[in-house]
Formats: C-alpha cells, structure tokens, sequence
C-alpha cells in the first residue's frame, strides 16, 4: 500500500499530477482545491495517498492532509460515491465543509457537487453523520501527527486561561466533560474561535445536559450557523 508520495512535480493535468520520486513518476489524482493548492512543476510536494485497486487499473488518489485522507475514505465507502464523487464533494467543500455540512444535515450543500445527485447527498448524511464529530475532533490530532498543525496545550483549554464564556463549557451540570472537550476540539479545527465555540457549547449543553458528542456538536453548529 502506497500511503504517501514525496517528489517533484513533472507535470500537472486538470485532475491529476505527475509526481517524480527519484526516476519514478507517479500519476495522483486530487480535488481541484489540492490542486490548486499545490506548488509549481519542478518543486518539492508530499501528498498521502489511497490507492484503488481494480481489475483493469491502479489509481492514486493525493490529499494534503490525513483528514482530507479520512474522508475520502468515508465517503467511497457510500453507495454511488466512487473516487470521482470523493473528489467532487472536497473539491466544492474542502474536508472542513464536508464535516460540517454533514453533521447540520446539509444535503443542499453536498449535492452541490458535480456529478452527486439529491438522494446521493441525502444517503452521505444519513450514512455518515454518526461518524462526522468523531472525524471533526480527530482533525486535529491527525494535523499535528502529519505535522500540519502545532499541538494543543493544556493551557489553552484551561478554564483559568479562559474567557468567562469559554469557562461555562466545563460548569457543572451540564453535557459530560468529555463530550465537551471533544466538542471544543471539533469545532476549533473548523476555524471557530475558543469563545464562540466555548459559547455555543455552554448554551447547547445547558439547553439539553445528556448531549453527548455528536449531538452537542451538531446543536453548537446550528447556534453558530449565520442567522437569516
């Protein structure tokens, strides 16, 4: 299995690159977003990699990040999503927008893929929207693993170091203290800021106490979601 690739770009078509790893060149097949993310032909590129296997052909497919991996993963694994509907989907929302449109329930926003029609969209979220807060909180530690993004210190989720809003999120009384840190974690590898998303939090687990992740998730993305 060819889990990642590290070389240089030869060339690059309208869905795919050549990517040349010491003589060998590997074609890699990536959303438009990965890319358009990339760097020019003759420099230095890393992308993991999933390999599909056929009968007749062997297919890498590229991503920049192992979040972006995960869900690709997931979303082959639905019934009428081959590679090129994975693709499709993270090209129109990036793997940031693919958990949120998920766990909201967004079918409108994932049908907006080219190529995924409405009752393929509406099969990824009933199919997939148990296991989207769980792939939203991993984000982060899949980044640092990758060394995409630095690691989280206790002193930023402590609620000493933290605004008042953001404290509420471990009060007493409310969702689990667990579900709420995974929660936090969820929605801070969104792009949320700590005291909205501590905000949302503290008024989605006070609305409802027995929340657990996925559910408190989901109610602190509709709190967050734009009004009107």
């Amino acid at each position: 299995m060819i889990g990642k690739i590290t070389g240089r770009i030869e060339y690059r078509s309208t869905d795919h690159v050549l990517i040349d790893v010491r003589g060998v060149g590997y074609v890699v097949y990536c959303s438009d977003r990965t890319l358009a993310s990339l760097p020019g032909n003759g420099e230095a590129v890393a992308l993991f990699t999933e390999l599909l296997v056929r009968e007749d052909n062997l297919q890498l497919f590229g991503f920049p990040t192992l979040l972006e991996k995960e869900w690709h993963r997931l979303l082959t694994s639905v019934q009428g999503i081959g590679a090129k509907g994975s693709l499709a989907i993270l090209s129109t929302l990036g793997a940031d927008g693919v958990g949120r449109a998920i766990t909201l329930g967004d079918v409108t926003a994932i049908k907006a893929a080219k190529g995924v029609g409405p009752k393929t969209a509406q099969r990824v979220v009933i199919e997939l929207k148990d296991k989207a807060p769980g792939v939203m909180a991993l984000g982060g530690t899949l980044q640092q693993a990758a060394g995409e993004a630095p690691a989280q210190t206790d002193e930023v989720i402590e609620p000493a170091d933290l605004p008042a809003t953001q404290a509420k999120v471990r009060a007493a009384g409310v969702a689990p203290a667990a579900a709420q840190a995974e929660a936090l974690s969820a929605l801070s590898n969104l792009g949320y800021g700590p005291g909205e998303a501590a905000s949302a939090i503290a008024e989605a687990s006070g609305t409802t106490p027995d929340l657990e992740t996925p559910g408190l998730i989901r109610a602190a993305l509709k709190l967050l979601a734009p009004k009107g």
